[in-house]
């Protein structure tokens, strides 16, 4: 039963439009949960009356979205949202993964999960909208008063789908996985990972002992990976803000992870939510939804690699931070990492 009361087998798309039409204001996330849809489902309602059903690889789609020029880029998972204002420059594709290597939009794509894709005019509105087989938001990109309508346009008459349909097929969302671990290989674990020469050796190692990330810092322990206080992804916030600090923000779900590279400037807090609130990057992060946070160190041919990365209840990783290397301040930022408290103790 929805939260209005109307079964879901009743909700129509015109039935789904008439009650978008009543209540304009709530976020679209919000108001497909709060009538038992997934977002997609209420795009895919506007089919022709303002959405068109487009082809959703990004292969077809990036560098069509880079011709709109100067535009926002946001992806987001359960307990954060992540907003960069920029071009979608430099695209790589790929067999398994695709890039944005652009100095503001900073991607990294998983195209098995672009499956459903929109453009969405709602008025002076524009915007891009991808989403997995389930119906949940991978990747948005959102018009602003200095990208070029005209290709936005070109978009849509070059990537429309021949049959535009205001219902959608959806398969279940897949379930988070849980930390999995394997207390009897925690030498073997501590062993391969000092020996690690790049961090992105360290998913194919818990791979292959069969455990997942968060199992696998449950295993290794300290000095490795260090239980931390939750509060702890506030405080690093503030300190980089405040001391001008430059950092690498990854926030992503199955199927995009969107990346921050440079300085942050105004953290606010409100309610529930820590926010950075910059002119060309912004970040929303449910502090109430931090059930875990680790410090981790991963060794590299360039030096350790370091960072803060905090999980949900579910086990599902809600964002990493790292120095920015490239901009300077690593040694403040592993300084300002050791400052922080631990879990059950203090720095």
């Amino acid at each position: 039963m929805a939260a209005d009361g109307t079964a879901p087998e009743l909700l129509t798309p015109a039935r789904i439009r008439m009650l978008r039409d009543q209540d304009q204001n709530l976020r679209a996330r919000d108001f497909a949960a709060r009538h038992g849809l997934a977002e997609a489902e209420l795009i895919a309602a506007q089919v022709g009356h303002g959405a068109t059903a487009i082809a959703a690889h990004p292969d077809a789609l990036i560098p069509l979205v880079r011709e709109m020029g100067d535009v926002l880029a946001l992806t987001r998972n359960e307990a954060c949202v992540i907003e960069r204002r920029g071009i979608y420059t430099d695209y790589h594709s790929g067999a398994h993964a695709q890039m944005v290597l652009g100095p503001e939009i900073d991607l990294r794509i998983f195209a098995k999960h672009w499956v459903h894709a929109f453009a969405l005019s709602e008025g002076e509105k524009r915007s891009v909208q991808v989403f997995d087989a389930a119906g949940d938001a991978v990747h948005k990109v959102h018009l602003k008063p200095e990208s070029d309508v005209a290709a936005f346009d070109r978009l849509v008459a070059a990537l429309a789908l021949p049959e535009q349909s205001d219902r959608i097929d959806l398969t279940p969302r897949a379930q988070v996985e849980a930390a999995k671990a394997d207390p009897t290989k925690a030498e073997t674990l501590r062993s391969e990972w000092a020996q690690m020469t790049d961090i992105h050796q360290f998913l194919r190692l818990v791979s292959k002992l069969k455990m997942n990330r968060l199992g696998a810092y449950r295993v290794a322990g300290a000095p490795l990976a260090t239980p931390m206080a939750p509060p702890s992804v506030r405080a690093l916030l503030e300190t980089c803000a405040s001391q001008a600090i430059p950092l690498m923000i990854f926030v992503g779900n199955m199927g995009c992870i969107e990346i921050h590279g440079g300085l942050i400037e105004t953290v606010a807090p409100m309610g529930p939510w820590i926010n950075v609130m910059d002119p060309r990057f912004n970040l929303h992060l449910r502090d109430d939804q931090i059930s875990e946070v680790w410090l981790v160190d991963k060794p590299t041919k360039n030096g350790p690699a370091r960072s803060l990365e905090a999980f949900d209840a579910k086990g599902g990783l809600i964002l990493q931070i790292f120095a920015s290397r490239k901009d300077g301040g690593v040694a403040e930022f592993n300084a300002m990492l050791e400052g922080l408290a631990r879990l059950g103790g203090t720095a």
